[in-house]
C-alpha cells in the first residue's frame, strides 16, 4: 500500500472532528469550521496553498457525513474527491530524458495515432492523441519512454477508473466491486469512502438499542490482549445495548452453506461463497452468468443481525471490520434484516476518541464461535468450516473446492467457471489476499498480526460447529438471501 502517515492522519482529523461535533449536537452549526481547526494557516501543509487543503478537508467532511464529496453523488460507496486528485499525468507514457533524439525516430513511426512529435531536444507524446497502446515504448531502442501507471488505476482489480478530460480520475459504478483497494493505493489520498458515523452515532444518542458486532478478522489485530471481551468493555461503555462475535456467524453460515454445498454436489451444480460481498459484487456485475451460482446462504454479518433482530425487533445492528465491501453489501445488496450500519477499524476508533473510550487488555473469555467460525477470516477459511460442518452432520462429500484468495485467482476461477471448465466443484472467493485479514481498512496488517490471532484463537474452546449452534434458537429467522 502506499498510503503514508500523512494520508492517514488528515484522514483520521477529519473522522475524529466529524464524531465529536456529531455527539455534541454541532455539526450542522460547526461543519465548516473543521477545515480552518486543521489548516489553520497561513502557511499550506501538504498542498500548494491552504485554500485547496481546506477544500480538501471540506470533501472529507463530507465523505464522513456518508455524502458524496462533491454536488453529484452516483451512490457508490468509494468517491473520489476531486480536490485532492490532479497531479497524476494524463498521459501513461512519457518520454524520459534518456530519449537521444535519434535521427531513426522509430517511436514516431511505431505510432499509428500521430500522438508523437519530434521535440529540440526529445520526442514529444500528446495526451489528448495517445491510445495508450506501448508500441512507442517497445520500439524505443533506448527504453526511453516509460510506462506510467496510476496507483489507483492500477490497483483496481476491475479496470473500474479511468480519468476525465482534466486528470481527475473516475470510478465507473457499474464495474466497482467496493473493495477499497484504490483507496489505500492513493499517495494524495484522493479517493475514500462514505461512511455511518453520523448515523451510528445519532443512533446512540437517540436512545434506541444498538448493538455492535466485530468481524472475526478482529482478533490479533490490536495486539494479544486486546481480546472480544476487550471490545464488549468498550462497546458498552460506548453506548452500545450488546456486543456480538461475527465468528458466531461465521458457525451459522458454514453450517447452512454445507447443506447448500451437499445438495448441489449431488445435483452436479457448481456453486460459489457468497460471505465476500466484493466477490459477489464481481461475480453480477462481472460475470452476470454465474450470479445463479452465488450461494442464498447469507454471510456472517447479516446471520449475527438476524440473529439479534429475531430477538430484539427494535433493534439497530452496526458492523465493525477491516471491510469496505461490507458497506456495499448493506447499501447496494439490501438484504433482509442484514446489518443496518458499517463501520471500519478507524471509524469506531474516531467515534471511542470522541467519547474518550479506549480498548482496554481483557481476559479471553468473550468467546461465541468455535475456531472455525473464527477462522472465516483466513483465506481457506470457509472452505475448511463448511467441510467440517459436513463432517459433524455424517453428510460428508467428496468435494473439490478452489480456494481463490485475492481478486487476480477470483477472476480466473469465474472465468473457468464461466467456460465450464472449473476442476473443482466449488469456488471460494475472496478478493482481499489472505482473506479478511488482508482488508484495505485492517488496523495491522496480516503478517504482523498472525501471531497475535494465532495464540487469542488458539485459547478458544474447541466445539464443533453444531454443537456451538445447538446455544441458539435457529429456526427464529432464515439464513437464507430476500432480496
Amino acid at each position: 500500500m502506499y498510503a503514508d502517515e500523512n494520508v492517514i492522519r488528515i484522514k483520521h482529523d477529519v473522522l475524529y472532528e466529524v464524531a465529536k461535533l456529531a455527539f455534541s449536537g454541532e455539526l450542522d452549526s460547526k461543519r465548516d469550521h473543521i477545515a480552518f481547526e486543521l489548516i489553520p494557516g497561513p502557511t499550506p501543509q501538504f498542498r500548494c496553498c491552504i485554500y485547496k487543503e481546506r477544500e480538501i478537508i471540506r470533501q472529507r467532511v463530507r465523505l464522513a457525513e456518508g455524502k458524496a464529496p462533491g454536488p453529484e453523488d452516483d451512490g457508490n460507496i468509494i468517491q473520489v474527491i476531486s480536490s485532492a486528485c490532479e497531479d497524476c499525468p494524463i498521459s501513461t507514457y512519457t518520454v524520459t530524458e534518456n530519449c537521444q533524439n535519434c535521427i531513426g525516430k522509430a517511436c514516431i513511426n511505431a505510432c499509428k495515432f500521430g500522438a508523437i512529435t519530434p521535440g529540440r531536444y526529445r520526442s514529444h507524446i500528446d495526451a489528448s492523441k495517445c491510445k495508450e497502446c506501448g508500441k512507442c515504448a517497445q520500439a524505443c531502442p533506448y527504453n526511453a519512454i516509460a510506462h506510467l501507471k496510476r496507483p489507483c488505476k492500477f490497483a483496481c482489480p476491475v479496470n473500474a477508473i479511468t480519468y476525465d478530460e482534466h486528470g481527475i480520475s473516475v470510478i465507473d459504478k457499474s464495474k466497482c466491486i467496493r473493495c477499497g483497494k484504490c483507496i489505500h493505493s492513493c499517495p494524495f489520498g484522493a479517493i475514500g469512502s462514505k461512511t455511518f458515523i453520523v448515523d451510528v452515532i445519532n443512533a446512540l444518542k437517540s436512545g434506541k438499542k444498538v448493538y455492535a458486532m466485530a468481524a472475526p478478522a478482529t482478533e490479533g489485530q490490536f495486539g494479544a490482549d486486546i481480546t472480544m471481551a476487550s471490545w464488549k468493555n468498550a462497546m458498552l461503555e460506548l453506548g452500545f445495548e450488546d456486543f456480538y462475535d461475527v465468528s458466531l456467524g461465521g458457525d451459522m453460515t458454514a453450517a447452512y452453506e454445507a447443506e447448500e454445498w451437499a445438495e448441489s454436489y449431488k445435483e452436479g451444480k457448481r456453486k460459489v461463497t457468497s460471505c465476500c460481498p466484493a466477490f459477489v459484487n464481481m461475480v453480477r456485475l462481472h460475470y452476470p452468468q454465474l450470479a445463479d451460482c452465488v450461494s442464498t446462504t447469507v454471510s456472517p454479518m447479516c446471520a449475527v443481525s438476524r440473529l439479534i433482530k429475531a430477538r430484539d425487533p427494535e433493534a439497530i445492528t452496526v458492523f465493525i471490520g477491516p471491510c469496505l465491501a461490507k458497506k456495499s453489501e448493506v447499501v447496494d445488496q439490501k438484504i433482509e434484516g442484514n446489518a443496518d450500519y458499517v463501520l471500519t477499524y478507524s471509524e469506531i476508533r474516531a467515534i471511542m476518541k470522541a467519547k474518550d473510550v479506549t480498548l482496554k487488555p481483557a481476559a479471553n473469555e468473550n468467546q461465541i464461535g468455535s475456531t472455525f467460525g473464527k477462522r472465516f477470516a483466513n483465506s481457506g477459511g470457509v472452505t475448511a468450516a463448511v467441510l467440517q460442518s459436513l463432517k459433524e452432520s455424517e453428510d460428508e462429500i467428496d468435494a473439490k473446492v478452489c480456494v481463490a484468495n485475492g481478486a487476480a485467482e477470483c477472476k480466473k476461477a469465474l472465468l473457468l467457471l464461466k467456460a465450464a471448465r472449473l476442476p473443482e466443484d466449488f469456488i471460494e472467493g475472496m478478493i482481499c489476499e489472505g482473506g479478511c485479514v488482508g482488508g484495505p481498512s485492517a488496523f495491522n496488517d496480516q503478517f504482523s498480526s498472525k501471531k497475535d490471532r494465532d495464540t487469542l484463537i488458539g485459547e478458544a474452546d474447541a466445539r464443533g460447529i453444531h454443537e456451538n449452534l445447538q446455544n441458539y434458537d435457529m429456526d427464529s429467522f432464515s439464513m437464507h438471501r430476500h432480496e
